[in-house]
């Protein structure tokens, strides 16, 4: 799987309608929705914002308006078809009089999309894990510096008679993590997964 570096855009003209297509790397659904509602405000004369997500296992294919299943499909099947994850791809239209019929939109849509990749840079995905751990207070300041050295990210701590610390870890990382932990507290380790990304 692979996701992208940065966001790239691609403006294809086809019969006067302009087709201005972004593919970027983006988290989840919520993320989505919100950078198309962005580019509805930045676009107020477009006539369409059509948009696909491939995102830790949720996708979405939204026409926005155009004949069903001419563009929101064949932009997803482009990111299934590049081995794509955490990539939301969109495209703007701007109708320029000339209809292009479903075949030509499908077409359309989908070099949009297409060309955008071929500019963009592809970097493997890692899928990420949420993970909690709990230790004693003595060892709070290593655990937070092996995180760090994992590529890790804390998301909570909290102090009881414990520190419990949550934790958003590449799935690649979480197995070392947890052995120098148990190593550092002999041990006396709380660990548990709490959410595993599906990829």
């Amino acid at each position: 799987m692979y996701s992208l570096a940065h966001p790239v855009t691609h403006t294809l003209e086809i019969r006067k309608s302009r087709f201005l297509a972004c593919v970027e790397p983006i988290a989840d659904r919520a993320a989505a929705q919100s950078r198309v509602n962005e580019l509805r405000a930045q676009h107020p004369g477009c006539n369409h914002v059509c948009w696909a997500l491939l995102a830790g296992g949720h996708s979405a294919a939204v026409d926005d308006g155009e004949p069903s299943g001419t563009a929101g499909r064949p932009m997803l099947e482009v990111l299934r078809h590049q081995q794509l994850d955490g990539v939301l791809a969109t495209v703007v239209r701007y109708f320029g009089g000339v209809k292009l019929g479903a075949g030509g939109l499908v077409r359309a849509y989908t070099d949009a999309v297409a060309q955008a990749l071929l500019q963009a840079e592809k970097i493997e995905h890692i899928p990420t894990q949420t993970l909690c751990c709990e230790l004693a207070y003595a060892h709070e300041g290593v655990a937070r510096n092996l995180i760090a050295e994992l590529g890790g990210e804390l998301l909570d701590v909290s102090h009881g008679q414990a520190v419990r610390m949550q934790i958003s870890l590449p799935v690649t990382a979480a197995d070392a993590l947890q052995a120098q932990l148990l190593s550092i507290t002999r041990g006396e380790l709380g660990w548990e997964v709490v959410v595993s990304s599906d990829d």
